[in-house]
């Protein structure tokens, strides 16, 4: 009997001819794409880059920035909070050629601690991974390790702890950043440079959120400090005269840093979330931790930007509606209408981080060398895939100026 060779079957020549046709197509628009990725970003008067507060997660915004970076990616503005505020610094605080390297040099020194040895399975980093149940023992360990000896270059505990007690206002010292903000961060360059700077911080006596910004004030090392002082564990910092906690406590997504004014040009954001609102139910007490963090810190986003696409959804019917209007009948109101309808259009490419099997709900603190890489490893393979869906990028149409795109959302 004649075997069967369906499903087996080579192609014709037809179908061959039109396989290679395709396929060159393909490779022309692989070709092609950064091309066009370039013509996109032109259309837009400013790129800003967004970033969440997240402790260790940051080094997921460290991985997002090299594929930015190595896409030929402008940023012209950075919003940051905590350890958003921080990455946000090292890049506007040093010209293209140094941010990454200023990126790296911050996150390889505080992923050491400052007393006892490296752990044992920190030493090599680029042995394969151990199975997840014990990546996730390893993460326990590196978190306690952070909470008894703090992180090299970045906080310590403090020495008047006993001394003081129960006086106190803070487990740690966070002197050590100072030292390591001055060292990689050139702050003229941040408050005269190219890229505008914003970062957010609380009021500890009024209780008002501010937001500190390079066009309007002069940042040093204590704006930056003062936006990552995250209570119990850090102490408030002074800035001028007033003290100042972690921003995050009253919003950790500085989206409204960027878009809240309704900026007077067209706008690409690349948001940079460390902490994902979705997640499932908890099965035990450490995974409830960890969820409570995530719906803690994830800020609403999406209801901010449902916020936002609403309002220049009815900005665009404002304008539909002056146009009606015959020119020899507007008046001044016309006018101060036309104003808030203008045409500006916000383009927001969201990223965030989904947590790893291993990720317990100390991933916060939990400054590992090893959790580092995957993080950034992480951050760097979410914004390559997401920088090849090039149509993303394209501007807004005037009939819908608020548009978002989110990789795993899509998924």
């Amino acid at each position: 009997m004649a075997k069967s060779t369906a499903g087996s079957r080579l192609p014709g020549p037809r179908a061959a001819a039109s396989g290679r046709r395709a396929a060159r197509a393909a490779g022309a628009a692989v070709h092609d794409a950064p091309e066009r990725l370039h013509a996109h970003l032109a259309d837009y008067g400013e790129i800003a880059l967004v970033l969440q507060g997240g402790g260790a997660l940051g080094a997921y915004q460290g991985g997002i920035y090299e594929a930015l970076d190595a896409a030929g990616v402008r940023i012209d503005r950075i919003a940051g909070i905590s350890i958003g505020a921080i990455n946000a610094a090292l890049i506007a605080g040093n010209p293209p050629e140094r941010r990454l390297p200023a990126l790296r040099a911050f996150w390889r020194l505080v992923t050491r601690q400052p007393l006892l040895p490296p752990s044992p399975w920190e030493l090599v980093e680029d042995v394969p991974e151990w199975p997840a149940p014990l990546r996730e023992w390893q993460g326990h360990v590196e978190g306690l390790r952070a909470l008894a000896e703090g992180q090299r270059g970045f906080f310590r505990p403090r020495a008047d702890l006993l001394l003081r007690a129960p006086r106190f206002t803070s487990f740690y010292d966070t002197e050590p950043l100072r030292g390591t903000l001055e060292k990689l961060v050139d702050f003229d360059l941040l408050n005269r440079g190219p890229v505008r700077l914003s970062v957010a911080a609380v009021d500890v006596e009024s209780g008002n959120f501010e937001v500190f910004d390079s066009r309007d004030t002069r940042i040093g090392p204590e704006h930056i400090m003062a936006s990552g002082a995250l209570p119990p564990g850090f102490p408030p910092v002074q800035v001028g005269t007033r003290w100042y906690w972690d921003g995050g406590l009253v919003s950790n997504t500085p989206l409204m840093q960027v878009l809240g004014g309704h900026p007077r040009q067209h706008t690409l954001v690349f948001q940079v979330d460390l902490w994902n609102a979705r997640g499932a139910l908890p099965e035990d007490l450490g995974q409830v931790l960890s969820r409570q963090k995530d719906i803690q810190y994830s800020s609403r986003t999406r209801a901010i930007t449902d916020l936002l696409e609403r309002a220049h959804q009815q900005r665009h019917i404002l304008r539909e509606l002056l146009a009606r209007i015959p020119p020899g009948k507007r008046d001044a109101l016309c006018a101060q209408v036309a104003e808030m309808a203008r045409d500006e259009r916000y383009n927001v490419v969201h990223l965030i981080y989904r947590d790893k099997v291993m990720d317990g709900h100390e991933k916060d603190y939990q400054f590992g060398r090893r959790a580092m890489l995957r993080h950034w490893r992480t951050g760097l393979a979410d914004a390559r895939v997401t920088l090849q869906h090039v149509d993303w990028f394209a501007l807004p149409d005037a009939a819908r100026p608020f548009v978002t795109h989110d990789l795993h959302r899509r998924d």
